[in-house]
């Protein structure tokens, strides 16, 4: 019954052409949709991937975690300097440092602070989270829409970021994905059609999913799929479907996946791991809104509509046609996936954006059904929304030239070719959804999602310097040619990436204790604030040190979102 209506809802839009054309080309088979969906994923992810310095806080600290599990050869305990980084399990590290040894293999030129190293894990998380969705959706959908939903979250802004940082969560999305879709599948054929053969390949593939997830970020992944089969057990008034999922095996084979690891970790830390990572880490975020980064409910439905763009701009029609649908048992799965888990994430007081990218790729199945159909609202309230399309790109194309203006008295130019195509694509997806309808609108906007990438990312990061002052610093003492350079900083600029670039020596002190250290030898350089400056000179007076300014950087710290103005300080040796 669903592809007779598909097939005739295709043909009420029409011939294929332009942007349409590669969907059918695709649709065609499973191995065209990876080709086309790998190849749309790489083109999205890949602008800027190379060539944006390491991000303050978190990419850099989890990149340093790695560099350190190498430089110790200690593959078991998490540290940062000398301090333990208990707040997040092992997988992530295991895959960066994977990463970087297979550098170090081929011959890269200093693999250990070359930042996109430590990314690829996550370049292919996302990209495997986007083929991942397109085979969940399958479940659901047929193969154009599943094409659909793949595409859009792969244009998607917060997947965007997340596949160019050094973090979990691009990881975890791949993870949560094939251990939803699993469920998916196993959750219809238990309604449907339930066999008299037990089938042990969707329970193997969902709780190995889920001991990935585990091993990348603690017990999350388990939420998701704790929550949605408790609401469909519920809503279904049954829980009998539950044992197709194989609780007992398939529980004692995720146990078996990952006891090896957090026993060792017991037996390293002596409990510290798991007071830190579930009582100072998850149960305090649910708490007291930790690092700053509290709330209020409805964050994540505010930012949505920017985090997921440019399919957020259809899930405003896509939402009283899926409600109508709720009923059916591929949308109550999809609904059961998203409902339970968002309300959780806006109750929690600690809100990030990336918190609820888990849920996304359901989001996008759910837009590209309703697409697919041709059965988009027509509430004429809800159609100024579509202009959307248009507005994020206009928004970021007047922002680019005031960055370049303020940090590099430069318009930017280099940027406003990709800006300028990106706001025509969505111009023309909100201008001309009337006339093309909604699945060709868009496939604009995620052209203009391409674009946006390319001058955000490959353009301007990469050209705005100043955003990065620890790269700067690096530059500063790499080019004083010293073999084994040491780096004190102020406590005003603790920023994890100078401990990436420079060092796990790199020190952190005071004024007066910055004059001292490098006093105590050649090669040794001072990072030194403003506020710092006069205790510097005074100290280094005092004790009669020669030393050197060697640059002084004016920079702006985006973690914090502040001016920095630092100084580097060298030590010069007595004639």
């Amino acid at each position: 019954m669903r592809s007779a209506i598909d097939d005739e809802s295709r043909r009420a839009l029409g011939p294929a052409r332009g942007l349409a054309a590669p969907l059918d080309w695709a649709a065609r088979s499973h191995w065209r949709a990876a080709m086309l969906l790998a190849a749309f994923a790489l083109i999205a992810f890949l602008p800027g991937f190379f060539r944006i310095p390491p991000v303050d806080r978190d990419e850099a600290r989890f990149a340093q975690s790695s560099k350190q599990m190498i430089e110790s050869g200690q593959y078991v305990d998490i540290r940062f300097q000398n301090d333990v980084r208990y707040k997040k399990p092992i997988g992530i590290y295991w895959l960066q440092a994977g990463a970087v040894k297979a550098g170090e293999a081929l011959g890269i030129p200093r693999a250990r602070t070359t930042i996109w190293l430590y990314r690829l894990p996550s370049l292919a998380g996302a990209v495997g989270a986007v083929l991942m969705t397109y085979w969940a959706a399958i479940a659901f959908v047929g193969r154009r829409a599943a094409l659909l939903a793949a595409l859009m979250l792969a244009s998607s802004i917060l997947l965007g970021v997340e596949a160019r940082l050094a973090k979990t969560d691009a990881a975890l999305l791949f993870a949560c994905v094939t251990a939803m879709g699993a469920m998916g599948r196993i959750y219809l054929a238990a309604r449907s059609a339930p066999r008299s053969g037990r089938d042990w390949a969707m329970p193997a593939l969902l709780w190995t999913a889920m001991a990935a997830g585990v091993l990348l970020k603690g017990p999350l992944i388990l939420m998701f799929v704790v929550l949605a089969a408790a609401t469909l057990s519920i809503l279904d008034r049954s829980w009998r479907w539950l044992g197709a999922l194989r609780p007992l095996p398939g529980g004692a084979w995720m146990l078996l996946l990952v006891l090896p690891w957090f026993a060792a970790i017991l037996a390293k830390s002596g409990g510290a791991f798991f007071r830190d990572s579930v009582g100072h880490d998850m149960l305090a975020k649910v708490f007291s809104g930790q690092e700053a980064h509290g709330a209020p409910p409805g964050f994540y439905l505010a930012l949505f509509w920017v985090t997921f763009w440019p399919g957020s701009v259809l899930a405003g029609l896509a939402a009283p046609k899926i409600w109508e649908m709720r009923r059916e048992p591929s949308v109550r799965f999809l609904l059961a996936w998203i409902v339970p888990s968002w309300v959780v994430f806006e109750c929690v007081v600690t809100k990030l954006p990336h918190y609820v990218l888990p849920l996304y790729p359901a989001v996008a199945i759910l837009i590209a059904r309703m697409v697919d159909r041709g059965t988009l609202s027509k509430a004429r309230w809800m159609r100024p929304g579509l202009a959307g399309w248009f507005v994020l790109p206009a928004v970021i194309a007047v922002a680019i030239p005031i960055l370049f203006i303020r940090f590099e008295n430069d318009p930017g130019i280099v940027a406003w070719p990709f800006a300028g195509a990106a706001l025509i694509a969505g111009l023309f997806a909100w201008r001309l959804y009337d006339v093309d309808g909604a699945e060709r609108a868009l496939l604009r906007g995620m052209a203009a999602s391409l674009f946006l990438g390319m001058a955000v990312y490959a353009a301007s990061f990469p050209s705005l310097p100043a955003l990065f002052p620890s790269t700067l610093v690096a530059r500063a003492v790499q080019e004083a040619g010293c073999s084994d350079p040491r780096l004190v900083s102020t406590y005003a600029y603790q920023e994890p990436s100078l401990v990436f670039l420079l060092g796990t020596g790199t020190r952190f002190a005071d004024g007066i204790g910055a004059a001292e250290f490098i006093a105590k030898g050649p090669c040794r350089f001072a990072l030194v604030d403003a506020r710092s400056t006069r205790s510097f000179i005074q100290r280094a007076d005092a004790i009669g040190l020669r030393y050197a300014r060697e640059q002084t950087i004016d920079g702006f710290n985006i973690s914090i979102g502040r001016p920095v103005a630092l100084t580097v300080f060298r030590s010069v040796s007595a004639p």
